[in-house]
């Protein structure tokens, strides 16, 4: 029998009668969502922008409205002078290509990892294996109001499902990552999202996953949650009827394709789908659909820009990975890194980015003539 010595006043713990926390090295607090919130509020101005703006991409989804929904950014964001430097400049371009584009920039906290790495600003914003959660909660609001500041939605992949509390009001539109499509809680959390959320076709490619995501989100769900005061509750939501499906691509190869896109509304709708679901879908033209080849990329991006100025309307959005220099390094701590470089998925630089932009606005023009 093992005994740990006792402090003081304390009883001593038999190690070999404990059942519970053996692999837990430690468990800190954290603030309680409704106290960030306070202490750095949404405020009027940029309410008025998310309000405004969920319901553009919701007409846009649902064919209310002919722009293209073109989402934006780094794959992750890492530093927040870079990010705000890049929604400056997302900015004005936003502004200049509004009859024909509803631009929303990515600003991604959280990376699944297929096995380790790096995982995102909040859980480790010094890059430095310190998981200063606390911090990195706090810095993502704090990009995300600076972003909103900059006069521009933001877009964010939800991860862990207690996140949403310190951050989605800011939130314009939301994903589930590929990993993450077929999770049950994941599946549950974007039920109770008050933005439009895309599902992501499986790693291996299956657009299944992603429409049974989107049909189970549509329903109304009970789960284990935490309130604004950091409390565990039972959470009740009404569903979410703006999810849609994203195609990314997989293993089994990209599936961006005039006839990928077809097969995959087909799915959504005889899977009994309507909405902006059955309506048109978002082609990721980075990850599966591009190899994560930066420069393949923006090939897939001029390909989907023909296909629009060519009349398709099954494609109503697209996502793009771009930062302002092109490629990505390895994560490292700030001071040691390129400025504007991605630390995750290579991404195009910002030249490139507004030449796209500005030819999928064109399309956009050509189609609607």
């Amino acid at each position: 029998m093992s005994i740990t010595p006792a402090e003081p006043g304390t009883e001593a713990i038999d190690l070999g009668t404990r059942t519970s926390d053996l692999r837990i090295r430690a468990l800190a607090p954290l603030p309680a969502p409704n106290a960030l919130l306070a202490a750095m509020p949404l405020g009027t101005a940029r309410s008025d922008l998310v309000t405004t703006s969920r319901r553009e991409v919701r007409d846009v989804l649902t064919g209310e409205d002919d722009r293209l929904l073109t989402i934006v950014g780094p794959c992750s964001v890492h530093d927040p002078v870079a990010a705000l430097d890049y929604a400056s400049r997302l900015a004005t371009i936003r502004r200049e290509l509004s009859d024909d584009l509803v631009v929303v920039m990515r600003v991604y906290f959280e990376k699944p990892r297929t096995t380790v790495g790096w995982k995102g600003l909040i859980n480790d914003p010094h890059l430095d294996g310190s998981h200063d959660v606390t911090r990195g909660l706090s810095l993502a609001r704090e990009v995300l109001l600076g972003v909103l500041d900059a006069g521009v939605p933001a877009a964010a992949e939800f991860l862990e499902p207690t996140s949403p509390q310190y951050i989605a009001d800011a939130v314009t539109w939301g994903a589930i990552g590929a990993r993450n499509a077929e999770s049950q809680v994941h599946r549950q959390l974007a039920s109770g999202l008050s933005m439009p959320v895309g599902f992501k076709n499986a790693t291996d490619g299956d657009v299944q996953i992603a429409v049974d995501g989107c049909i189970t989100a549509a329903s109304e769900h009970t789960f284990f949650g935490a309130d604004g005061e950091g409390r565990a509750a039972a959470v009740e939501t009404a569903g979410n009827p703006d999810c849609h499906v994203i195609l990314r691509g997989g293993r089994s190869g990209p599936n961006y394709g005039r006839d990928d896109v077809a097969a995959a509304l087909r799915v959504a709708r005889t899977s009994g789908l309507s909405g902006a679901a059955a309506n048109g879908l978002i082609v990721d033209a980075s990850h599966g659909n591009s190899g994560k080849d930066h420069v393949r990329q923006a090939g897939v991006v001029r390909e989907i820009a023909d296909r629009i100025a060519d009349g398709e309307r099954g494609v109503t959005g697209l996502m793009m990975e771009s930062f302002l220099v092109a490629g990505a390094q390895k994560p490292a701590p700030l001071e040691q890194l390129t400025y504007g470089q991605s630390v995750t998925d290579a991404c195009m630089d910002w030249d490139t980015t507004e030449d796209l932009l500005r030819t999928l606005a064109k399309a956009v023009r050509e189609r609607r003539g």
